[in-house]
């Protein structure tokens, strides 16, 4: 694990388990070593942050290119959290330039590292699952890993969207992990990949008793999430 990551499970994460106590369920799912996507629900930007909070390993989230190219004093403290936490370097433009960060994500799904993944692409804007993309499915096939199943309950009073940080005392928070998903073998074509997708989503559901929307979320921004990718 990096030592700042480290530091940041000493510190933020202590701090988001003691100020909000979120339940965790499911957590012996999580393989104790080896690679895994952890594919989840996404209703805040606070879901990065309780998910690492509860999780004993340490995860690879993705981080913006501008995170990684700053200039001057700033730049040079940017580069260097979002390098001590292992971040995966992604391209905010979308499509072509968001798959160049498969690249990174597949040596560190095969060096044995857990990479966080969100296969609705962006934030739900009202609380609903929304039809997945299927990014998370592809780099699965690609890097020979299992998918676990990732439900978040309540972020979204903790951290509506617009706030600029989580409010003490707004809701209960749940994690929820689900079973493993073996999509090892299955054909990288689109129709498997939408297949695989939507086995996905459904086991993301059953962890949230979210209401189902069976089209893609609008984006309000573009997403440094190349699970968008379709």
């Amino acid at each position: 694990m990096p030592l700042l990551y480290t530091i940041g499970k000493l510190t933020v994460g202590n701090a988001m388990r003691v100020g909000w106590r979120p339940t965790v369920e499911g957590l012996e799912h999580l393989p104790t070593r080896g690679g895994a996507i952890l594919a989840g629900n996404h209703l805040s930007v606070a879901d990065e942050l309780f998910l690492g909070s509860v999780v004993p390993r340490h995860i690879a989230f993705w981080a913006k290119a501008e995170y990684f190219t700053g200039t001057g004093f700033r730049g040079w403290l940017t580069r260097s959290v979002v390098g001590g936490l292992g971040a995966i370097r992604v391209e905010r433009g979308g499509g072509r330039a968001s798959l160049s960060a498969f690249d990174g994500a597949i040596p560190v799904l095969r060096a044995g590292e857990l990479v966080a993944v969100y296969p609705e692409g962006t934030r739900s804007p009202d609380g609903r699952l929304y039809r997945g993309r299927t990014g998370a499915a592809r780099l699965a096939v690609a890097a020979g890993v299992p998918v676990i199943p990732v439900g978040v309950i309540g972020t979204d009073k903790v951290q509506p969207i617009g706030a600029r940080v989580p409010k003490l005392g707004a809701g209960d928070v749940t994690v929820r992990f689900g079973r493993p998903l073996d999509f090892s073998g299955r054909p990288d074509d689109r129709t498997a990949l939408r297949q695989m997708t939507d086995e996905l989503m459904v086991e993301i559901q059953k962890l949230t008793g979210q209401e189902y929307v069976g089209r893609y979320a609008p984006s309000r921004t573009v997403s440094t999430d190349p699970s968008g990718s379709e």
